[in-house]
């Protein structure tokens, strides 16, 4: 133990450190007092501690982080490295960035810049305990001094210009919805300010990584970095391109999210404003035209009608070849899925007589949206039920993606059936790896196949609620797959939420899993009520791996424990 205090020296007391133990006590119980307010009654104590040092490692992770891009490129003149701006030298496109602020790290010892995905990520369990910062990180990137003129948001900072996700609207309406709980007040002019940016953002994704204007979407990586069996980061030869199961999904969840801000914007108590009802139309339409593409059949779409799964699709001209690994990357899919009712359409005039005129007149619009006699609700997903049905089958089965701790981002299935690809004369293949790469490979030492990912499992797990608020326990499953067990969408979720917490609690062996078999966490007094945030975990054991203090992202742990309790 060190004891540290900080003070002016001209003021110092003789024994700086003869008040110490009474002042420590305080803080713990000011600290202890917050988090009463905060945290449900109902936590136990060991999920208690759990989100204690979960919102704890989520603190840490503030950094001063200042990178004038201008500068660094001309080199310091001062010095004999200086050099002019080269052509190739890294971000040499972002010469606008003007970083001098307070970031949320993706990991403030392995990660010490910011990652735009990651960050919207954070977001949501700080809005829990400083929904101001929160506010402040999801505008940040949108600033004019981080944000691309042409829309395009900075992915981090050893490639600004690479792609991530597109998971900023999502956040922001969590972050929305969890102020408000906790305020009692709506915050719409950070709605509507984040909206604002984000239509810039939304036509970069439209206009760039739309390739043959078909409403079907690539991206690279989209911080997903191994999980293909290709590289996806680079340009395909022979004048192939890819095109992408999980680009487009992001593009349609993107689409959803939109549509569900311009929505709470379009009515503000008793007063329509009709602008964001125009926005709610265009984000309704745009998605329909996504998922048509996503699921047209005959070659053209995403959707593989005799395995039940979205691929990828290396296509050049009217022949394709389906990247047939069953990841993740066919599971986003599942994601954009958002549920409208009669009651709100009915608020919004100008709305309701688009989306009757799109039903009436439009039959793409008839295909996407279901509506269940009398519930007075429309369900608007890229996987529709028998989709949904048949990709769920994967999803629940312990011999594919459902693992103890959760959802794992290779199938476990690939463990004793590689996928292999051949193209241009050479072989790659993909195979399940459970835990840290156990070859080089693009992307470097980070882990997409096999492993279990919190950010991802949280969207799956979301939306899982949002079908079933619109099926209202009407669609059971089996659960898991094989079990003869039928479950509800929610029910399911809930189970899904338990699986990763079970990541941080003692089992009946005193180990948590988290920690693998270290046994500094079991018997030694200084270590083991201290718990590690990781990047990812082990998709057959639950062992943390990658950056191993405390990751970010991971602090989500948080907020799934506090959901479970109600």
């Amino acid at each position: 133990s060190v004891r540290l205090r900080l003070c002016d020296v001209a003021n110092a007391q003789e024994d700086a450190f003869a008040d110490f133990d009474t002042l420590m006590a305080a803080r713990v119980a000011e600290c202890d007092a917050y988090y009463d307010a905060v945290l449900p009654p109902g936590l136990d104590a060991e999920a208690r501690e759990i989100s204690l040092q979960a919102y704890a490692g989520l603190l840490w992770s503030k950094q001063f982080y200042h990178y004038r891009v201008d500068k660094w490129l001309a080199g310091d003149p001062l010095l004999p490295l200086s050099h002019p701006v080269a052509s190739g030298r890294r971000n040499r496109e972002w010469q606008h960035i003007f970083a001098r602020d307070v970031i949320a790290m993706p990991d403030k010892w392995e990660y010490p810049w910011f990652a735009a995905w990651d960050l919207a990520f954070h977001a949501v369990p700080f809005a829990r305990v400083d929904p101001v910062f929160a506010k402040k990180q999801i505008v940040l990137l949108l600033r004019e001094w981080y944000m691309h003129p042409n829309g395009q948001i900075p992915a981090y900072e050893f490639a600004f210009s690479d792609v991530n996700p597109p998971v900023h609207a999502w956040a922001a309406w969590r972050v929305y919805q969890t102020d408000a709980e906790r305020t009692g007040v709506k915050d719409r002019e950070f709605l509507t300010g984040v909206f604002q940016k984000l239509l810039l953002n939304f036509t970069w994704w439209v206009n760039r990584k739309d390739e043959k204007g078909q409403s079907i979407f690539a991206g690279g990586f989209l911080g997903l970095d191994n999980i293909g069996v290709i590289d996806r980061n680079q340009t395909l030869p022979d004048g192939s391109h890819l095109q992408q199961a999980d680009g487009t999904a992001w593009m349609a969840f993107y689409c959803s999210c939109m549509l569900r801000i311009a929505l709470e914007l379009a009515h503000d108590g008793e007063r329509v404003r009709p602008a964001y009802e125009d926005m709610a139309s265009k984000f309704l339409a745009h998605f329909v035209q996504i998922v048509e593409a996503a699921n047209t059949h005959g070659g053209t779409g995403l959707w593989d009608e005799t395995d039940g799964f979205y691929y990828d699709h290396i296509r050049r001209g009217k022949d394709s070849i389906a990247l047939k690994s069953r990841s993740l990357v066919g599971l986003l899919p599942l994601i954009a899925v958002e549920v409208l009712t009669d009651a709100e359409i009915n608020l919004l005039p100008g709305f309701k007589e688009r989306f009757d005129h799109y039903q009436k007149h439009n039959e793409h619009m008839r295909r996407c949206l279901a509506h269940p006699g009398g519930s007075g609700k429309w369900l608007l997903a890229l996987a529709s039920r028998p989709h949904l049905i048949r990709v769920l089958r994967y999803l629940f089965d312990e011999e594919e993606f459902l693992a103890p701790h959760g959802i794992r981002s290779l199938s476990r299935w690939h463990l004793k059936n590689p996928f292999k690809l051949q193209l241009n004369g050479h072989t790659s293949s993909i195979s399940y790896d459970p835990g840290e790469s156990t070859n080089d490979m693009f992307g470097g030492n980070s882990n997409w196949r096999g492993p279990v990912w919190f950010p991802i499992n949280m969207l799956i797990i979301e939306a899982l609620e949002r079908y079933d608020g619109f099926f209202e326990g009407g669609l059971r499953l089996e659960y898991p797959t094989h079990s003869g067990n039928n479950l509800t969408l929610t029910e399911i979720a809930a189970d899904l939420r338990r699986r990763h917490t079970l990541l941080f609690r003692r089992d009946d062996q005193d180990r948590r899993p988290c920690h693998g078999t270290d046994g500094r966490f079991v018997t030694d007094p200084a270590w083991r009520d201290l718990l590690l945030f990781h990047e990812f975990f082990h998709g057959d054991n639950g062992t943390g791996l990658g950056a191993s203090h405390q990751t970010g992202w991971t602090a989500l742990v948080a907020t799934m424990i506090e959901e479970l309790a109600g």
